[in-house]
């Protein structure tokens, strides 16, 4: 499977992806370039996929990727990950993220865009 390096090493990627699939399970929408956007796209469905599951082992798998940050002292990502957004796309087969774009970023022109969890509230 090919994919886009992002000008980074592997430990690295792996850091930036993790940061900002946690983020998006804690704030549901997150601002980000295109290019980033599009790799992390597949990864947080494998995860929400996994909550979805919510059995023991996907709770680890899981875990194992998302950081624990929490907003405001309340539920941390994993938490809300497995209440909250599993059952709220327990119905749906899959697509739980769209991406929209928002024009060029000034400074270097990279085009933004947002990463959203589709019937967010």
């Amino acid at each position: 499977m090919a994919y886009s390096k992002l000008s980074r090493d592997a430990s690295s990627r792996k850091a930036l992806f993790r940061d900002l699939v946690t983020d998006l399970f804690l704030y549901e929408r997150i601002q980000t370039t295109e290019a980033k956007a599009k790799e992390l796209r597949p990864i947080a469905e494998k995860l929400i996929t996994l909550a979805k599951r919510g059995d023991l082992h996907a709770r680890r798998q899981v875990a194992a990727y998302v950081r624990r940050e929490s907003i405001d002292g309340g539920q941390d990502a994993i938490q809300k990950l497995f209440s909250d957004l599993a059952a709220r796309y327990a119905e749906r087969p899959g697509g739980y993220t769209r991406i929209l774009k928002l024009g060029p970023r000034r400074g270097d022109a990279a085009p933004m865009v947002y990463l959203e969890l589709v019937d967010r509230a």
